[in-house]
């Protein structure tokens, strides 16, 4: 229920009144619907150089946006949102290790990237459901517990087809000599 030091937009309640604490909020929105936008893209696109690398650059600097935003408004409200500040920073680290793995050619980098990148969504996605479902269509219909896992109900078996269908993942399997 709305309060005094409240503020609803679009029928989202916000936790203040500051303007600088709603200023950093609307930068947090910006970056994060960036983020996910980028990231569907990234994900969709012919996997190399061109659009794929291109969009997945955008998005981990979207998501390093977002995670600086996010751990702003997490240390002025810690006890309320702690567990965003986590769900942020695995986010970021996961993006950072598959940007890692894929720039640094580790073995088995496909598996590697599409893992740490694919972690990174799913995390991102369930912050933003954990933290906004219960104001949203549909969701608001949901038990909260779905929040934590619907993300991951859905993009962990999608990770895992991934794995096993993707081209560069098979092509990589096929040059790797046997028991690696």
């Amino acid at each position: 229920m709305p309060n005094e030091s409240t503020t609803v937009v679009l029928g989202i309640p916000i936790p203040s009144t500051d303007p600088v604490f709603l200023a950093i909020i609307g930068v947090h929105v910006l970056f994060g619907l960036a983020t996910v936008i980028t990231g569907a893209v990234a994900m969709l696109s012919k996997k190399g150089r061109g659009r794929h690398s291109n969009f997945g650059t955008i998005y981990f600097w979207c998501l390093f946006g977002v995670f600086v935003t996010m751990s702003a408004l997490s240390f002025v409200r810690w006890a309320e949102n702690y567990h965003l500040f986590i769900l942020g920073a695995l986010a970021f680290a996961s993006a950072l290790f598959g940007r890692n793995a894929v720039q640094r050619r580790w073995h088995q980098w496909p598996r590697l990237h599409l893992t740490g990148m694919g972690g990174s969504y799913i995390l991102t996605l369930t912050a933003f459901y954990v933290d906004n479902g219960k104001n949203l269509p549909l969701w608001k219909e949901l038990p909260e517990i779905a929040f934590w896992f619907l993300p991951s109900a859905i993009g962990v078996p999608l990770i895992l087809y991934a794995l096993r269908r993707h081209p560069l993942v098979l092509e990589l399997s096929r040059s790797l000599p046997p028991g690696d």
